[in-house]
């Protein structure tokens, strides 16, 4: 008997979902000893013309789907929290496993989703909710066997990594670079929810839960988007050897969770240095292993589906279920370094603003200062001005001495 899956939309992801079922059904028998099978799919103009086999049922309605005589996999890849989250309850409570690539969705009801699938003894699965064609969460439930991770670090919004990409080699202004994102198809109409950094704040709580088995404060998160980096801002940031990225980060400080998103500049040694274009990577920092850099597509149609067709096989072999999805992760290390980010640029700053405890490395500009404090001093800093702006600098140490070194030369 084969396998039966629906996929819910039948957008870029949905499509390449279904593409990829057919063009590769004989390595998912080989895999599973069993055929997979698009039973049905829901959409939501049926007078559109597509591409679909006519044994497969083509429906608005989600009731035809969750009542087929036989159903065992429901891949999500709609948008927005609902109706996803009720489909998918739904498809649970009948015994299906699911999948879904809906990150807003998965990051509010993603607890609940587990909660009702260990209940059901069904999977959940989520790759594609985080980094497109990479597999990091694979890579954490790994990990997470034996290694302790301590930091995630990650480029993981493809439309902020493309702007600020085309920002530095083709000298543009925010509001170009954005202009031909959206052209390109990288961008919504509406780009806040990549820009301001909305869409990495979700996978942000989606690899912590993975990683520590818990999330910080949502409130408490920093969530900057990357608006604010001007050409200017840009131009200085390669005098000095550093690029613009715009970073989520989640580490552990005690008992305590801390996240961030927001714009950093990383050197050449970082391993975030030659992540260009709609390219994602996470940087996973853990006690045995250390630090590894997964590196690779963040969207599109065959990158995120592959991340769907990887979970659908996990899925169907009922004999991989992970032991580990849910067990939380207490204990941790101490970061090498004491220290999240030592070094910053600041901009938009007078001289006597800085306190004593505020070093400053070199000005680089009118206002703009590289600086070496502790966090708590710059957060300080920026509740007495909420005009300046900082960006930390990422393992940014040997370029700033290497920057030094060629500065004192003399001939």
């Amino acid at each position: 008997m084969a396998i039966k899956a629906a996929i819910l939309g039948f957008g870029t992801v949905g499509e390449g979902v279904y593409r990829t079922i057919q063009s590769h059904k004989k390595e998912l028998e080989t895999l599973l000893g069993k055929k997979v099978e698009v039973a049905a799919i829901l959409i939501q103009n049926k007078q559109k013309d597509r591409n679909i086999e006519d044994n497969v049922l083509v429906t608005t309605d989600y009731n035809e789907i969750i009542n087929l005589s036989q159903l065992d996999i429901v891949v999500d890849a709609i948008v927005g929290k609902d109706p996803a989250f009720s489909y998918l309850k739904k498809a649970i409570e009948r015994g299906c496993h699911i999948i879904t690539a809906n990150k807003e969705m998965f990051a509010h009801h993603g607890k609940a989703l587990l909660a009702l699938a260990k209940e059901h003894s069904v999977s959940v699965g989520f790759e594609a909710t985080v980094a497109g064609g990479i597999p990091i969460i694979q890579t954490l439930r790994q990990l997470l066997k034996v290694n302790r991770v301590q930091q995630i670090q990650g480029i993981v919004n493809g439309t902020s990594n493309f702007i600020l990409t085309e920002m530095r080699e083709k000298k543009q202004s925010f509001p170009e670079a954005l202009k031909l994102a959206q052209e390109k198809g990288f961008a919504e109409a509406d780009p806040t929810n990549d820009v301001e950094g909305f869409d990495a704040f979700y996978k942000l709580m989606i690899l912590s839960r993975v990683a520590f088995g818990a999330e910080p404060d949502w409130n408490k998160v920093e969530r900057v988007g990357i608006t604010s980096i001007t050409s200017e801002l840009i131009e200085v940031a390669n005098k000095l050897d550093f690029r613009f990225k715009h970073v989520v980060s989640i580490h552990k400080d005690g008992d305590r969770l801390i996240g961030s998103v927001r714009p950093v500049l990383v050197g050449n040694s970082h391993p975030f240095f030659h992540v260009e274009g709609v390219e994602n990577a996470v940087n996973v920092y853990s006690d045995i292993v250390g630090r590894i850099t997964l590196q690779g597509p963040g969207a599109g149609m065959f990158p995120t589906a592959s991340a769907v067709i990887e979970d659908l096989v996990y899925a169907g072999n009922r004999n991989q279920q992970d032991k580990h999805l849910d067990k939380p992760v207490t204990d941790a290390f101490p970061l090498t370094n004491g220290s999240l980010h030592d070094f910053y640029l600041l901009n938009g700053v007078n001289k006597r603003d800085l306190s004593a405890s505020i070093s400053i490395t070199e000005q680089v500009a009118d206002q703009t200062f590289i600086v070496e404090t502790v966090h708590e001093e710059i957060l300080r800093l920026i509740q007495e001005n909420s005009s300046i702006r900082y960006y930390p600098i990422l393992d940014g140490t040997q370029t700033l001495l290497n920057r030094k070194k060629r500065k004192t030369v003399t001939v």
